[in-house]
């Protein structure tokens, strides 16, 4: 399978939120991306650009920490998971995530690594990173023909570093 890993460097909370409104405007149906990093990095502020993106018209976008999945509905559907509170990955076994991560919508699954075993192998993956101030630092892995095309346009509007898979 094809896979391709970007660096990007994005400046402010308001760039964060454009890199993901970016990739909810080239949305088909069907993603899914995984986010990782830790509190505070970005991760909802990201999903908040995607749901734009996404012409969600529903109220406020934000982490669906107690209820796991928030659905909201848009130009297409967007499933936002949050596993923060699992404890450990075979919990979220119980929890119907098959049912969002291949509907047609959008699945954006935040603390990802809770719940990595039930992605699809095709996947757009994004861990973000503090760096000095406001800036962070975003790794997107894609995964799959499909995810490669999706990242286009971040790599047209963005300064961006391929990173080598062994490296």
């Amino acid at each position: 399978m094809q896979e391709e890993t970007i660096q990007v460097f994005s400046k402010s909370p308001e760039e964060t939120f454009h890199l993901g409104a970016l990739l909810g405007r080239e949305a088909a149906g069907g993603e899914v991306v995984g986010l990782s990093g830790p509190l505070g990095a970005g991760k909802t502020e990201f999903v908040k650009g995607l749901a734009k993106g996404l012409d969600v018209t529903d109220a406020y976008v934000s982490s669906p920490t107690f209820i796991l999945v928030h659905p909201h509905e848009g130009r297409l559907p967007l499933y936002h998971i949050d596993l923060y509170r699992l404890e450990k990955e075979d919990d979220a076994a119980g929890i119907g995530l098959e049912e969002y991560l291949e509907g047609d919508g959008v699945a954006a699954v935040e603390w990802v690594e809770r719940g990595l075993r039930f992605l699809p192998e095709e996947r757009l993956m994004i861990s973000l990173h503090y760096r000095e101030g406001n800036r962070r630092e975003l790794i997107f892995t894609a995964s799959g023909a499909r995810y490669l095309r999706w990242i286009e346009p971040v790599k047209k509007n963005f300064q961006w570093k391929e990173i080598p898979r062994n490296g």
